[in-house]
């Protein structure tokens, strides 16, 4: 594991620190190719220099965010705004994850794209690339 992102998930309470090794180890287990690194002080997984998935710590918990998921019509995933396709769920407990629904999104992940990596270029216009 990234050692920036093993001190990120080690200075968090003991049940986020489970709940953060737990999804940057599937993360890694399913996106092997990914690069990845703290980005915007959390960590963060990236194809191709476009990001893809990372998590945070927030009020509400830990919040695992997919840039493009959105477009991965689940249920679960909450899409809190309009402008991009970012979707997130956030997690408590490590009972609340579940690992079946987690693959699934992360090959969704791999599958369907939106090119955060030029929006500055395209002055906040997204296009799709997969």
């Amino acid at each position: 594991m990234n050692l920036d992102i093993q001190a990120y998930n080690n200075s968090q309470s003991a049940e986020d620190k489970l709940i953060c090794y737990i999804l940057a180890e599937q993360i890694n287990l399913q996106l092997p190719e990914a690069e990845n690194k703290i980005w915007h002080a959390h960590p963060v997984w990236f194809l191709e220099e476009n990001p893809i998935v990372g998590y945070s710590k927030q009020k509400k918990g830990i919040r695992l965010l997919f840039w493009s998921g959105k477009s991965f019509e689940e249920t679960k995933l909450n899409v809190l705004g309009t402008k991009f396709q970012d979707a997130s769920i956030f997690y408590n407990s490590v009972n609340e994850i579940d690992i079946t629904d987690l693959k699934t999104w992360l090959q969704k992940a791999q599958e369907i794209q939106w090119d955060y990596k030029n929006i500055v270029k395209r002055k906040g216009i997204l296009e799709r690339l997969k």
